[in-house]
């Protein structure tokens, strides 16, 4: 009788304590998002503002974007915000994520030595530039590691007709803020999104040198992981996060955020006036 309710006993304590652990995992979102929105500050000022206002605390696992959107199709967070559109929207259509939203953009700028070996300062076509840097034989520095910016560079030497090969390309497998002191530390080229450039430029001997084209449009998605497919994910905690990111308080936020008197991200919801007028 004893062993028996001895038994009981012990099958309750682990029913209630991964109860327990349950309940508690819902208090936390696990957030995959790029090194740019960490790298820039932004993410300092938007996650306290909503978890001051939501029984959330958010944990950050800051990676390229490639790796971001992996993590989630593997159940492993649950949600993301980055800025690769065609993977993103691939991502979706497969089935792992769910509820995507447009949160902002900013825009990618070649950046190079002041030096300039390839003659490229002030120029606005993308693709001419890089043609006009492997003509020169100048150096040039990828990250190499699938995110959001490395997918983006590769459409640029598609677009350009130049398959990236040979000594003076290098893939640093590397996040944005270490590529740029690479890129300072060699005299070499690279290209960057605006926000984390603004975040490093006093960091690294480099000055921007092709910017204004239209393909070097960077918009940010955020999405959150299918509950139908990993239920065990807070899918609850990431649409709080969804829609907390995309309203008027928060897109004013990400207007507002500068550095150096420069605004890094323009919101893609207009947001809302104190007055209450768009």
């Amino acid at each position: 009788m004893k062993k028996a309710l001895y038994k009981t006993a012990f099958w309750l304590i682990v029913f209630v304590a991964g109860s327990c652990k349950t309940m508690a995992d819902t208090t936390f979102i696990r957030l995959a998002t790029t090194t740019s929105t960490d790298n820039s500050g932004l993410l300092d000022i938007l996650l306290p503002a909503f978890e001051k206002d939501n029984e959330y605390t958010v944990k950050v696992i800051s990676v390229g974007t490639g790796k971001a959107l992996r993590l989630l199709r593997e159940g492993d967070v649950d949600v993301v915000l980055v800025h690769a559109r065609s993977a993103e929207d691939k991502l979706v259509g497969d089935g792992y994520g769910v509820n995507r939203r447009d949160v902002m953009y900013n825009d990618f700028v070649l950046v190079g030595p002041d030096s300039d070996p390839a003659n490229i300062r002030g120029t606005t076509d993308a693709t001419s530039a890089l043609s006009r840097l492997v003509a020169s034989n100048s150096l040039f520095i990828s990250r190499g590691d699938t995110s959001g910016t490395h997918k983006k560079e590769l459409q640029l030497w598609e677009q350009a007709g130049i398959t990236p090969q040979g000594h003076w390309y290098r893939e640093a497998g590397q996040g944005m803020g270490k590529v740029l002191q690479i890129a300072g530390e060699l005299d070499a080229y690279t290209l960057t999104d605006r926000g984390t450039w603004l975040a490093y430029r006093n960091k690294a001997p480099l000055i921007i040198v092709t910017e204004g084209d239209e393909h070097l449009f960077n918009p940010y998605g955020i999405i959150a992981a299918n509950p139908a497919r990993y239920p065990d994910v807070n899918y609850n905690g990431a649409m709080a996060l969804i829609n907390w990111i995309t309203s008027p308080a928060a897109q004013n936020m990400i207007g507002n955020f500068t550095i150096d008197k420069q605004r890094l991200f323009v919101p893609m919801h207009d947001p809302v006036q104190p007055d209450g007028n768009p």
